[in-house]
């Protein structure tokens, strides 16, 4: 459907990759389109695009924070409030924080409804990962 909408919006795909046949920009349009806006969204800090000063979010706040349910609930309460006022063309019916299975990923579970065309949508946004887990401890240095 994504191709057959065009009032959902077109844009560049995010990463912004180029077609090497005829060095194109590659594109996307529609429901995909819509899907890239809100990891786009949803990762760009607040304030750093000196044209658009008020998109994006302010989600980095709650990286360092204990994970606790009042956490989760804040951070959910956040993602709502940026999504109804920075993606016009859906309607979020259901937000949810929650750990991933293992607890090495907090994601944020977005079901929502396509406005235009009343498609309904669900959106996994990796929130934070535990980075270097898998790291070998630093090696001794001097004896003892």
């Amino acid at each position: 459907m994504g191709h057959d909408a065009p009032f959902l919006g077109r844009g560049w795909r995010f990463p912004p990759s180029f077609n090497a046949a005829d060095a194109s920009v590659n594109m996307v349009a529609g429901e995909e389109n819509i899907a890239q806006s809100l990891d786009l969204l949803l990762s760009t800090l607040r304030g750093s695009r000196a044209l658009l000063p008020d998109f994006g979010s302010n989600l980095h706040q709650f990286v360092f924070r204990r994970s606790d349910s009042q956490m989760l609930e804040e951070l959910a309460s956040a993602a709502r409030f940026i999504l109804l006022h920075g993606e016009p063309r859906i309607v979020v019916e259901k937000l949810q924080a929650q750990h991933s299975a293992d607890g090495s990923l907090l994601q944020l579970v977005i079901s929502y409804h396509v406005t235009q065309t009343n498609t309904r949508h669900n959106h996994v946004y990796p929130f934070a990962t535990l980075e270097g887990s898998n790291l070998a401890p630093p090696p001794r240095v001097g004896g003892a």
